[in-house]
């Protein structure tokens, strides 16, 4: 049994990352701060095979004393302050936390001769770009949580040089929607069906920019296919993860979220400049890793749409539901 460090394991994809180690058996170490709460890891604390560590990454002393009690086979890092709006509000804390205790873990890591470290990075670093980019494209971050992400992939891929038989691998991972136990209502696709099931106008800013788009279960699936791996097939490799189809514009968003909602009430307020505006290939992890996806972005509007017309989630304001 292999033993599987998350950090950020009680987020939004942490959480359903750690079911599904769970359920492959793995045993795993959460690293939580709880900023948003622990709910999402009720579901796996009988598990014996599950630990939780309530603590900050920036508390250094006690992640090595994690690290040195625990034989700990990969890590996962998900931990971070997450998006534009909570880096630019708190830019000191972003670097401490993004950067600062990135390279800790991740030199931490290395001491202690744990064999995989898997870095959840994001498009986002293509900035704004012309046809569709891939992992060879020039890296052009417009915001400073971008910025920051892109210092740390920077910093782990110097570590090539060292001796140590180590392999880390970035995953730079497409807009995110769908459900999860830590469940947010602030990501394009879930804040867009959110607003229609409750019957709100939605008024979209700037219809023809592009993003990619991934189910949070994709992500999960994504780091467990790298961890089994071979080291070879993934060691000092760049995968974009989600699907080259999976590209859509905002008008293409709200395009599918009327074939589920007619009635839909869905305004347009022109906006001639973002400068995240990108399509994203991702055919690299699929054929050298045979990744693929299994769900589909209406299949993603359907299912939250369920949820909130079934009143499973019945407060979609509360403010656990988003990160800021």
């Amino acid at each position: 049994m292999e033993k599987i460090l998350v950090t950020g394991g009680a987020g939004y994809v942490g959480s359903c990352l750690i079911s599904r180690l769970l359920n492959k058996g793995y045993e795993v170490i959460c690293i939580d701060k709880l900023m948003f709460g622990g709910e999402a890891l009720l579901n796996f604390c009988h598990d014996p095979k599950f630990t939780f560590y309530n603590v900050d990454l920036l508390d250094f002393e006690k992640v090595d004393d994690i690290f040195k009690s625990n034989k700990i086979d990969a890590v996962f890092h998900l931990a971070a302050i997450v998006g534009d709006p909570a880096c630019k509000a708190e830019p000191e804390l972003a670097t401490k936390v993004n950067l600062d205790a990135s390279k800790f873990l991740l030199d931490s890591a290395i001491r202690y001769q744990v064999s995989k470290f898997i870095f959840a990075s994001t498009c986002s670093n293509y900035g704004k770009a012309e046809g569709y980019v891939d992992e060879s494209n020039e890296l052009a971050p417009v915001s400073l949580y971008a910025e920051l992400k892109v210092a740390f992939e920077r910093y782990l891929m110097e570590k090539k040089t060292e001796d140590y038989n180590f392999t880390p691998t970035v995953l730079r991972f497409a807009t995110v929607y769908g459900l999860s136990p830590r469940m947010r209502f602030d990501l394009t696709v879930n804040e867009f069906t959110k607003a229609l099931a409750n019957e709100e106008e939605l008024v979209i800013y700037g219809e023809q920019f592009w993003r990619p788009y991934c189910h949070v279960r994709d992500f999960a699936n994504a780091f467990t296919l790298v961890l089994e791996s071979k080291p070879e097939s993934v060691s000092y490799e760049v995968f974009n993860v989600g699907d080259t189809q999976e590209n859509y514009t905002k008008k293409m968003l709200a395009d599918e979220l009327l074939k589920a909602i007619p009635e839909a009430n869905i305004s347009y307020v022109d906006k001639k400049e973002d400068p995240r505006d990108y399509r994203v290939n991702c055919d690299k992890i699929k054929s050298q890793l045979g990744f693929k996806i299994t769900k589909t972005v209406p299949q993603g509007i359907a299912e939250i749409l369920s949820v909130i017309r079934s009143e499973v989630v019945s407060n979609t304001e509360d403010k656990k539901y988003y990160n800021t």
